[in-house]
């Protein structure tokens, strides 16, 4: 057993969550981590809603309430639609606790003392009609290295490159598209060139990364350049030294503190459970914690983030990039072992967009479809490692071909012979070559699947776990029990369906990491009790250091099942099973097509 860190994106609090985000940062992780606690290892998984910066601030102004009060709406939304997909987060919390703001400013303070964060006069952007400062993404122009024309201040995503506001060549306000002013300004930057060296030799460490990240996160080490991590905002964690306290015009910036949320997130969720020093045994890179596993998962915009910015974060706050230092009191930190990043989803070939009404949030989804059947579609047909298009009639196809007519009918056909003719899950006889044959198929899923998920290849894991299922309906069509009518021929019957039941079980267990809801279910109808899938719940908390209450997702997920055969118990009671997924008619298509031209 192994200590496993899954580090999920944040979204950003500023609306509901769309299908896109999801299948970048949430179905991958929780299929992950499922199948890593069913594996027998000690996984934790955290994250939480992202809730600083000006776009918060500006958003709020639009809706005539505070940065807080907008905040708390999308992170209670946020938090319902996660709990709907069924994502088994250990911690997932928010960036505006205390205890958030007390570990983004202890490394803030620690980077400082160590020389990593300087202070530099630079030009900021000023919105000529209102006086505020415009954030870097809310600025946009062509890129001066690849002519892009639609670069933002902080990054062009066409060539990758960081990039400073008053590079963009002809630059104009996202908000209202006045040209933005540029005033001098002090603020203080972290020296992300200080860590060019420590970052290519971890990097050169890496092995079995998906090689577009590798590639991208090595590209950005040719030009790293200082990157300011404070802003002239109100709306942030203040900036922890002395003559910034208390000024309310500065902040730290949304990415800086962001990105520290893994770490704080972890921390709160030791504080809750009783042992503030639980956290050390992922994060510690000293006893503990040394031989723990960190994955990072995330859309492929994210990249920079987690394979520059963070390990410079992290390598600075140990005293380990070029200019040495030591560690604070939180000791030396490790690197992550991974950075899983997924490529963009589509919707019906155009970039989501939630002002162009090309978006289908997660709740809407949830309201009118099973959370299984989005997350298959994930896990089947996501943008692992390209781009994948979203469309509806894809959608209903899968929902109608592969859950309903292929796993669907092996469960419904399996337990509804079964039931009809023993009542309960009969005894096998002996075996013939074939019954031995798919038993055996189905056992040797558990090294394929198992492997493959545990590489972030969950396409052709979730693949593999099909193959069975189909091998399953394959055996039943070729063996007839159905057939099977005279009193002679009921020791075969017998047997065939308890081979067909214990591949069903066994297909279950496979599956179950991307399909928990359905899972639970296909557990009961084989006569299972207790709790084989385990959900989030949501709680309501307390602030830790006398702020405000808020919901997190929680939950206890040492129950359930193992990443392993079961044989099942000849007797165990079997009744006339519903269907576990519901198939959708032809119309869905043009219905939903219509809801996005209205």
């Amino acid at each position: 057993m192994s200590h496993v860190l899954a580090a999920v994106a944040w979204p950003y609090a500023n609306g509901p969550r769309h299908i896109g985000h999801v299948s970048g940062f949430g179905v991958p992780s929780d299929v992950f981590s499922r199948y890593m606690r069913m594996a027998g290892h000690d996984v934790l998984m955290v994250s939480g809603t992202d809730e600083h910066g000006t776009p918060i601030q500006v958003q709020a102004d639009a809706d005539g309430v505070t940065p807080r009060e907008l905040a708390d709406r999308y992170n209670r939304v946020i938090v319902e639609d996660l709990h709907g997909l069924g994502l088994t987060y250990d911690l997932f919390t928010r960036t505006t606790t205390r205890n958030h703001y007390a570990v983004v400013q202890e490394l803030f303070t620690v980077l400082s003392r160590n020389g990593y964060i300087v202070a530099r006069t630079t030009l900021g952007a000023i919105s000529p009609s209102t006086g505020r400062t415009l954030p870097d993404r809310y600025i946009e122009g062509t890129c001066p290295i690849c002519g892009y024309e639609s670069a933002r201040g902080d990054q062009c995503d066409n060539c990758g490159n960081q990039l400073d506001p008053e590079q963009l060549i002809n630059p104009r306000s996202k908000i209202n598209g006045e040209t933005p002013e540029f005033v001098e300004t002090e603020h203080f930057f972290l020296d992300l060139p200080a860590f060019a060296e420590a970052i290519g030799r971890w990097l050169d460490q890496r092995e079995n990364w998906r090689p577009n990240v590798l590639k991208f996160s090595r590209n950005l080490l040719d030009d790293l350049q200082p990157r300011a991590i404070t802003r002239d905002l109100e709306w942030g964690v203040p900036i922890p030294l002395d003559g910034w306290r208390d000024r309310t015009d500065k902040r730290i910036y949304v990415w800086f503190d962001a990105v520290i949320g893994y770490l704080s997130a972890s921390i709160e969720w030791a504080r809750r459970t009783g042992d503030p020093e639980a956290w050390r045994q992922w994060w510690s890179a000293d006893g503990l914690g040394k031989d723990a596993q960190s994955y990072y998962f995330m859309g492929k915009d994210n990249i920079v983030f987690h394979s520059v910015i963070w390990p410079a974060l992290l390598l600075g706050y140990s005293g380990e990039g070029d200019k040495g230092g030591e560690p604070g009191d939180l000791g030396r930190l490790n690197l992550p072992t991974e950075v899983v990043s997924s490529e963009y989803l589509t919707m019906e070939g155009k970039k989501f967009s939630s002002s162009r009404r090309v978006v289908i949030y997660v709740r809407d989804f949830l309201e009118r479809y099973d959370a299984d059947a989005l997350r298959y579609f994930i896990a089947a047909a996501g943008p692992e490692s390209t781009d994948t298009d979203f469309t509806w009639s894809e959608f209903v196809r899968r929902n109608n071909d592969e859950l309903v007519a292929g796993w669907g009918n092996l469960v419904n056909r399996s337990v509804s012979m079964a039931a009809k003719n023993f009542g309960a899950i009969p005894e096998a006889g002996e075996l013939t070559p074939a019954d031995e044959a798919l038993l055996a198929v189905a056992k040797a899923g558990f090294g394929t699947v198992g492997e493959l998920i545990g590489k972030h290849r969950q396409k052709a894991a979730i693949g593999e776990a099909m193959k069975v299922v189909a091998e399953a309906n394959k055996y039943l069509s070729e063996q007839a029990p159905w057939k099977l009518k005279a009193e002679e021929d009921k020791p075969r019957q017998a047997t065939v369906l308890h081979v067909a039941l214990q591949v069903v079980s066994d297909a279950n267990t496979l599956l179950t990491p991307f399909l928990p809801h359905s899972a639970q279910k296909v557990f009961e109808l084989l006569g299972g009790q207790g709790v084989h899938a385990p959900m989030p719940e949501i709680v309501e908390v307390d602030d830790l250091d006398g702020g405000p209450s808020y919901p997190v997702l929680m939950g206890d997920y040492s129950v359930g099942a193992r990443w392993e055969s079961v044989p099942l118990v000849a007797g165990t009671p079997l009744a006339a099973p519903k269907p576990v997924f519901r198939k959708l008619e032809p119309s869905v298509v043009d219905e939903e097509l219509a809801r996005l031209e209205s």
